[in-house]
């Protein structure tokens, strides 16, 4: 009987999902999500409808985008079924929450927070290919989210895709060329896609493992490949291997990508900055490759900045390191020409405008920057800072405020943002609004800033006044 019932079960999901896709693919999003819910509430591991779900929820978020006071409203409720959600898996009850996460995603699958509070549902719930494509469909469109490519690597590690783990590692290390961490794992997900590669073809051929095991020259290259920082002889051998790769393959932009970081990781920075132009004259069009010939063209002035310190030449480093700052103020300006509708450019060269005290141009930046979800909050607490600059503390005050009612938890952006309302309604003489907001943070953490200082100045000031 309870067979049967188990069937019945799967087949009325499986009538759920095939009504589904069918409303999907007629473009009827609201119905479509309404029978994928039931087809994932029926069965949580049908990985396919919840796959549906998500790139139905994705569609039906990009057409009716909500703004305004919309979508401060939308926002306001996400927040508190982020805060239901919680609540259910603190209690144990994760698959209630993880039903609450999809109605969640409904709303803004996009919204960082509440995509990283659905992978951690996925997580404890144990469908751990939900925490993947979750984060995978939100990674495509958010390519510029290197959090998000960071997970997307890690859970592909996870599940044994090592080359899809290999490729989204090589983006990352461009991304972040110094980080060792991120170079020890694309490392180890290069010699797995080998050896995977070396199994293989060896599948099915009597002692051919022996063969594969006996390949000293092959077991030596991938010792070398996953060491953390490759030097002397052992990165001339791999240098020399990765320039024959591009010859062999002058469009396969990875083996541009793996030679340029070997040959900074050996200081050798104009060569890895030439191998990264040749790179982009394969695609011209590839801001990553253009990210990465920055990091490298910084690495580089940055090392001379060490060796100039390191010999005593304060006045030559101090010369370098302003040279260095031009570079980084005109190179964010060129690539923001480059590519106009990068949001995340935007929020950088702001940053640089802010850092120098050209507030109307910075305010220009960040008010394109706040369009993107990752950079909103920190676009608005900067345009807050720049109307705070020019005097202009009421401008301040609603950009604060927009930023305070859309961060939920105290972490150390809020801490932030609410710090300077309070500082605000201080200079402003308003003690007692200073207080609320200052309270707030002290209790959060008392060693933020200088808060503790604010709160014992506050408190003399309230004692001080009649009443």
């Amino acid at each position: 009987m309870a067979g049967e019932r188990t069937d019945q079960t799967a087949q009325q999901a499986q009538n759920y999902f095939n009504k589904g896709v069918a409303a999907f693919e007629r473009g009827n999003h609201d119905i479509a999500i309404d029978l994928l819910m039931q087809c994932v509430s029926l069965s949580p591991g049908f990985s396919r409808a919840r796959k549906v779900l998500r790139a139905t929820q994705i569609a039906k978020y990009r057409k009716e985008k909500k703004s305004g006071l919309s979508a401060k409203m939308q926002e306001v409720s996400a927040a508190m079924m982020r805060m239901k959600i919680a609540g259910l898996l603190k209690a144990g009850k994760q698959e209630s929450a993880l039903i609450e996460c999809e109605k969640l995603l409904t709303m803004n699958p996009l919204h960082s927070q509440n995509v990283e509070l659905a992978v951690e549902v996925a997580e404890a719930s144990g469908h751990p290919e939900a925490a993947l494509f979750t984060v995978e469909a939100a990674y495509e469109n958010n390519p510029d989210d290197m959090q998000l490519l960071r997970r997307v690597a890690d859970y592909y590690m996870a599940v044994g895709d090592y080359t899809k783990a290999r490729d989204a590692y090589v983006k990352l290390n461009a991304y972040l060329p110094n980080d060792q961490v991120i170079f020890k794992q694309l490392k180890d997900a290069e010699a797995r896609v080998t050896m995977a590669a070396g199994w293989e073809e060896a599948a099915g051929k009597k002692d051919a493992y022996r063969d594969l095991i006996a390949n000293k020259d092959q077991a030596k290259k991938l010792d070398m490949q996953a060491k953390a920082v490759v030097a002397g002889s052992d990165a001339d051998a791999l240098i020399e291997e990765a320039r024959a790769r591009i010859e062999q393959e002058p469009n396969n932009l990875n083996y541009y990508r793996a030679l340029a970081r070997l040959l900074s990781q050996n200081k050798r920075f104009d060569e890895a900055v030439d191998v990264l132009e040749s790179a982009r004259g394969v695609n011209a069009a590839d801001p990553e490759l253009d990210r990465a010939i920055t990091t490298t063209r910084i690495s580089a002035f940055e090392a001379k900045i060490d060796a100039l310190k390191a010999a005593g030449d304060a006045a030559g480093a101090a010369d370098m390191e302003t040279e260095m700052n031009q570079f980084i103020f005109d190179d964010l300006s060129a690539r923001v020409q480059r590519y106009p509708n990068d949001l995340k450019l935007r929020y950088e060269l702001g940053l640089q405008y802010f850092k120098y005290g050209y507030h109307d141009d910075a305010i220009g930046q960040f008010q394109l920057s706040q369009r993107s979800p990752k950079e909103r909050i920190e676009s608005l607490y900067y345009l807050a800072m720049c109307f705070a600059g020019k005097g202009q503390r009421d401008m301040a005050i609603m950009q604060l405020e927009t930023a305070n009612e859309q961060l939920p938890i105290m972490d150390e952006l809020k801490k932030k943002v609410v710090f300077a309302l309070g500082k605000l309604a201080e200079e402003a003489g308003d003690i007692e609004k200073a207080f609320g907001y200052y309270k707030d943070v002290y209790g959060a953490d008392i060693s933020f800033e200088d808060i503790a200082t604010r709160m014992e100045r506050i408190y003399k000031l309230r004692q001080s006044q009649p009443g």
